[in-house]
């Protein structure tokens, strides 16, 4: 068991624990302003940690502290937000308030749920309001309003999280290029007005050919977007060469895929279809220094979770992280830079037709998207069913 102090003022993306993250940890202890922690390191696998090494850092020491310190062992989700960022996948405020997570992400299924909870009817009212001010027409009052709730709950949730909400554009425009951009700035306009930065948001688009050009086009103008419904290789060469902030692989809905197909119950993690997707995706972007982050989304299980444990970022749902917060045992990184530089991945890039090409002789990837598109696009006719519900006096 060692010890390693850490202190002195570190320059923002340098906090201690961000290098934490590379090592196998049990406790981690933290000032609010990051400059000093205590880390009890249980396991380097493959290294010898000792004082010379430790000076690679400014301002430490270390020191053999014996024993196994076991009243200080950390959870399962706290042992993976030493590696990852952790991100809530949900709409419920509450849970987000239960779990503290670094981001949060929303789509329509979510609000659909959320916002059918009596303690979010404020923010429902609040928008139905919105869009009764704002336009005459039912049609046009939907579209306020429904604006102004998915920017209300993002709202809500950034008083929580010290990150970035992810707020999804229709996903009725997923495939109309200056329809997704008019959209996207629409919502940050909206959060000016809330009083948020659009530093704090993420734009989520799907990844359609037409998703990933209007992401180039929003990124140039400073608006960060989250390439959602990411289902093969392809859609994630295509984000990174478009230099979007960050790419959603989802998981679970490609395992869900496979089991089906090869009429199968179960893929040990590491052989588990969505985890090497994303493990390939991750590897290739850190192998060529794409900027663009990775974050695993849609997991059906913590077993995939922890195969994935070093990715830039994991989305998961409040009761998986409720799993993670009730189980000790050790995790192992699985991703890291380091790792995924040594990978002979050679470079690739798609235009239009390479791009649509290797999604359709993807069956996998074809349907999956299509689904997702529909899914999301049948949520929000319910959801704006819901609210027109609820107005008392809408067109």
């Amino acid at each position: 068991m060692y010890k390693l102090s850490i202190t002195g003022k570190w320059r923002a993306g340098f906090c201690p624990e961000s290098y934490a993250g590379y090592l196998s940890i049990t406790r981690a202890r933290k000032s609010h302003f990051c400059n000093e922690t205590i880390v009890v390191l249980h396991s380097l696998t493959g290294t010898i940690w000792n004082e010379q090494q430790a000076l690679i850092l400014n301002h430490t020491f270390i020191t053999d502290t014996g024993g196994t310190d076991k009243g200080d062992s950390m959870n399962q989700l706290e042992q993976l937000r030493e590696m990852t960022t952790v991100v809530a996948d949900t709409g419920d405020i509450e849970s987000i308030r239960v779990f503290r997570p670094t981001d949060a992400t929303t789509n329509p299924s979510l609000l659909l749920k959320a916002a059918q909870l009596p303690q979010y009817q404020h923010l429902v009212e609040s928008a139905i309001e919105y869009g009764k001010s704002k336009a005459n027409s039912a049609s046009e009052q939907t579209h306020a309003t429904m604006k102004k709730l998915a920017v209300n709950f993002g709202t809500e949730i950034l008083k929580i999280v010290p990150g970035r909400v992810s707020t999804e554009v229709d996903a009725r425009m997923s495939f109309r290029r200056d329809g997704t951009i008019q959209a996207a700035e629409e919502l940050i306009a909206l959060y000016q007005e809330n009083g948020v930065s659009p530093d704090h948001i993420l734009i989520k688009v799907a990844s359609t050919w037409e998703g990933i050009q209007a992401a180039t086009e929003l990124e140039k103008r400073g608006i960060h977007c989250n390439l959602t419904l990411l289902f093969h290789f392809a859609q994630a060469a295509a984000c990174a060469d478009a230099g979007v902030t960050l790419i959603s692989p989802f998981v679970g809905r490609i395992f869900d895929w496979y089991k089906k197909a090869e009429g199968v119950d179960h893929y040990p993690p590491a052989e588990d279809p969505g985890v090497k997707s994303v493990t390939s995706i991750y590897n290739y972007f850190k192998r060529h220094g794409y900027q663009t982050q990775v974050m695993g989304a849609s997991f059906r299980n913590t077993d995939e979770i922890l195969e994935l444990a070093g990715c830039d970022l994991l989305t998961i749902a409040p009761n998986l992280m409720d799993k993670l917060q009730h189980h000790e045992s050790p995790i192992t990184r699985k991703l890291a830079p380091e790792i995924a530089k040594q990978q002979g991945m050679d470079k690739v890039s798609y235009d239009e037709n390479d791009f649509r090409w290797s999604l359709n002789e993807d069956p996998m990837a074809t349907e999956k998207l299509a689904a997702g598109i529909r899914g999301f696009a049948a949520d929000t006719l319910k959801l704006e069913k819901f609210v027109h519900d609820m107005c008392k006096d809408c067109g």
